[in-house]
């Protein structure tokens, strides 16, 4: 039974660490733009073409 308890505490604090480091990154504004990533590989694709054309004008 004292296996469980030992087991329990740890687990607590695992997760309580786990919260900070979460709260830590949503403090520091890791999570400030999520709309920038979804749309950026269809402009990634553009800029690559203009790329690829002046190389080949040279």
């Amino acid at each position: 039974m004292s296996v469980l308890i030992i087991l329990i505490s740890i687990s607590l604090l695992v997760a309580l660490g786990f919260l900070a480091s979460f709260i830590w990154s949503v403090r520091n504004g890791q999570y400030d733009d999520d709309y920038t990533p979804s749309v950026r590989m269809l402009f990634d694709d553009k800029e690559q073409e203009k790329q690829n054309q002046e190389i080949n004008k040279l």
